[in-house]
């Protein structure tokens, strides 16, 4: 449900909602949720001094309750698939 929640409002954020995707991992700590979006969209998603990502954040959080969930956004170089 998180996932999908993360996904739906990142979607509205970028210009190519298509390569927004958001995997689940879990963790000792609790889970991770990583969002890969289109490398010329990272900076929508993260905003000026961080502050899209930190809402976005802070959203989770609310949704998670009492869970630990991690978001972390990597951008996607589309040639490779590869971490910048």
């Amino acid at each position: 449900m998180l996932a999908d929640a993360l996904e739906h409002l990142v979607s509205g954020i970028v210009a190519n909602p298509d390569d927004v995707r958001v995997r689940e991992k879990d963790l000792r700590r609790g889970r991770m949720l990583e969002v890969r979006v289109n490398p010329s969209d990272i900076g929508k998603v993260i905003g000026r001094q961080g502050r899209t990502a930190s809402s976005l954040r802070t959203v989770v959080d609310a949704l998670a309750g009492d869970e630990q969930v991690r978001v972390d956004f990597v951008d996607v170089d589309r040639r490779g698939g590869r971490r910048r």
